[in-house]
């Protein structure tokens, strides 16, 4: 997705979803939830704090591209209340983008920021698209509450199935938590080349950041049969909330 285009993407995704910071997180909510939820929110929410509806971050780090790493600086943008994010990236001879928007996921890939050599889209991309909101929603966590599109289920005393649904899209994954709370690790059936894989995502460096903490660094890969294949290493530089617009 070109500059310009992506620039426009932004303006719209924040948009088609509204401000809900005038709702306040409550312990009394997370009271019937799974344990290791409850111990999550605990650890990641203060009582009382706001929901949280808009998110920008800058990252930097590596994502590999035929078998080996290279270094990638990226920018995405959230949004909430309605489930959206946009996602560019900068490789030495590659853009990236990636995107979902009122329930439609696309990713593309050009080379030198001008030949288009990637641009997937349907069915099984937004599932995908919809995951990875999913997965990245620590760095968002009021998103994780209990609502009409999101629930918790019990699994084991360290870990809780989230499914949550949109524009008719489920999709679930695991989460797993530490003693101290943090989520450290979700794991998914996404598609990789037309076929559900495991897909695996792991959280770390947790700081706090307006009230909520949140992990700085996160590795996302795929459990094959051949083994785990990790394909990202994403740095957070910078984390902000209720700022709407493009960096």
């Amino acid at each position: 997705m070109k500059r310009e285009k992506f620039n426009k993407e932004v303006e719209k995704l924040f948009t088609v979803s509204n401000k809900i910071t005038d709702k306040i997180f409550s312990l009394e909510q997370i009271k019937d939830l799974p344990e290791p939820v409850q111990r999550y929110f605990r650890y990641a929410l203060t009582d009382q704090c706001s929901y949280i509806s808009f998110v920008r971050l800058k990252h930097k780090g590596e994502l590999k591209v035929n078998n080996k790493w290279s270094k990638i600086k990226g920018e995405e943008y959230f949004t909430t209340e309605t489930p959206g994010f946009l996602w560019r990236g900068k490789l030495p001879l590659f853009t990236g983008s990636d995107r979902y928007i009122e329930g439609q996921g696309n990713l593309q890939i050009r080379l030198f920021s001008l030949i288009k050599i990637v641009d997937e889209k349907g069915a099984e991309l937004n599932q995908g698209e919809l995951l990875r909101w999913l997965s990245e929603t620590p760095w968002y966590p009021t998103a994780l509450l209990p609502s009409d599109n999101l629930r918790w289920e019990e699994t084991d005393e360290n870990s809780a199935k989230v499914i949550f649904t949109d524009n008719e899209i489920e999709v679930e994954g695991i989460f797993h938590f530490n003693s101290k709370g943090q989520a450290t690790k979700f794991e998914a059936k996404r598609y990789k080349d037309k076929e559900l894989e495991d897909w695996i995502g792991y959280y770390y460096d947790y700081q706090m950041v307006d009230r909520v903490r949140v992990p700085f660094y996160v590795e996302v890969g795929w459990n094959l049969e051949a083994g785990y294949d990790k394909y990202v290493k994403f740095q957070v530089n910078k984390l902000q909330y209720e700022i709407p617009y493009k960096f």
